[in-house]
Parts: structure tokens; C-alpha cells; sequence
């Protein structure tokens, strides 16, 4: 039974990038959100998201207090989304950063795409997601669906992988497992399709 005490849905702000634009996302869905200043605040809330761009050791931030009281939402049956960067930090860790440890929710390493002929790294653009099992975070969403992606690294294709997305090779595009999910593309850029998965994490957030 959900905790009546519990109120809104948690974004992180680690200096990371999108945060304005997840923000006004989730504002067009209606959900309820707020912008925590202190790890401490997560004790209360209905689930986290943590969202991002660039460099994997801006999660550095995360570390200590942040990735113990993350972990806690979790162990209270709370869902947690990560998207972009925030899907790479669910990992054990990355490549971009090697001495910078993830959140090790998900198993596996995060890589940079390698090169190939007629491929452009970073990937950036609009791409096609296929999905491989119904999943709640892609819930309602069609398989080919159109999804806009910036990016070098990527999450490994893994047993917790629900969808994937082909630049060169095939890289893990949506996560989940059990409370866990995270997406590699910019739901908040990503139109309609973008939008309901925002709906699918609100709804598993209640």
C-alpha cells in the first residue's frame, strides 16, 4: 500500500544538464514534481528521476548521501527513472569515466559507440526504437516509434533491456527491472511518444 505521506515526484539536480526542460515536461503532463535541495528529502517523495547529459563523472555528485537515499526510495517500493546519463548511472559504471562507480542497479558497463563507415558519433538525432518485451515504462508505446537521442555512450543490451535503438549497433534504449527503468533517448524531446513515457513513470509514481 502506497504511503499517504508520500508527496510528488523527486528530479535530481546535479549540475547535469536538462533539468529545465524534463521540468516543464513533466509540467505538461501534470505531475506533480519539485527539485529536492538535500538527500534527505527523498525519504518523502513518490518516486525519483534523474536526468542528465554529458560527461558520466558529473555523477560524482551523486555519491555518498545522494546514492544511499536514492537506493532507499527503491527499498521502499518507490520507482526510479533515469534518463540519458541518468540511464547510464542505473549501470555498474562506464567506460567515460572508469574510476567512477554507478549506481550498480542494473548488471554491466556502459561504452562508447565504436566507429563505423557512414556513422556518425555522437549519435544525435531522431532513431527508431524496437522493442523486445512489453514493459510499464513503454506501455502504449509502438514499436518503431521515433525518439530523439544525443549521445556517445551507451548501455549494454542485457536481460533488462525492453527496447532497442540501432547506431552502427544495437544499444540498450529503455531499461527496466522491477522499479528500476531508465531510457537512453530525451523523453522530454521526443514528442507524444516522449510525453507518455513521462505518463507511464507518473502512474508507476501514483
Amino acid at each position: 500500500m502506497r504511503n499517504a505521506e508520500w508527496k510528488m515526484i523527486a528530479l535530481i539536480d546535479y549540475n547535469a544538464g536538462n533539468l529545465t526542460s524534463v521540468r516543464k515536461a513533466l509540467a505538461a503532463i501534470g505531475a506533480d514534481v519539485f527539485v529536492p535541495q538535500r538527500p534527505e528529502e527523498l525519504a518523502s517523495v513518490r518516486g525519483v528521476i534523474i536526468p542528465g547529459v554529458g560527461h558520466f563523472g558529473a555523477t560524482r555528485a551523486l555519491h555518498g548521501e545522494w546514492m544511499e537515499a536514492i537506493i532507499g526510495v527503491l527499498g521502499d517500493g518507490r520507482p526510479l527513472l533515469g534518463i540519458c546519463l541518468g540511464l547510464q548511472f542505473l549501470f555498474e559504471g562506464s567506460d567515460e569515466a572508469p574510476d567512477c562507480p554507478g549506481l550498480g542497479l542494473l548488471s554491466g558497463r556502459c561504452y562508447r559507440l565504436p566507429p563505423r563507415d557512414g556513422v556518425k558519433i555522437p549519435h544525435v538525432g531522431w532513431n527508431a526504437l524496437a522493442i523486445q518485451r512489453p514493459s510499464t515504462i513503454i506501455e502504449s508505446v509502438a514499436d518503431g516509434s521515433q525518439v530523439y537521442f544525443t549521445h556517445s555512450y551507451v548501455a549494454p543490451v542485457t536481460s533488462d533491456t525492453v527496447a532497442v535503438c540501432d547506431h552502427g549497433e544495437a544499444f540498450a534504449a529503455a531499461v527496466e527491472h522491477g522499479q528500476v527503468s531508465g531510457v537512453q533517448f530525451h523523453p522530454e524531446k521526443s514528442g507524444e511518444v516522449g510525453l507518455q513515457i513521462l505518463r507511464n513513470f507518473a502512474a508507476l509514481a501514483g
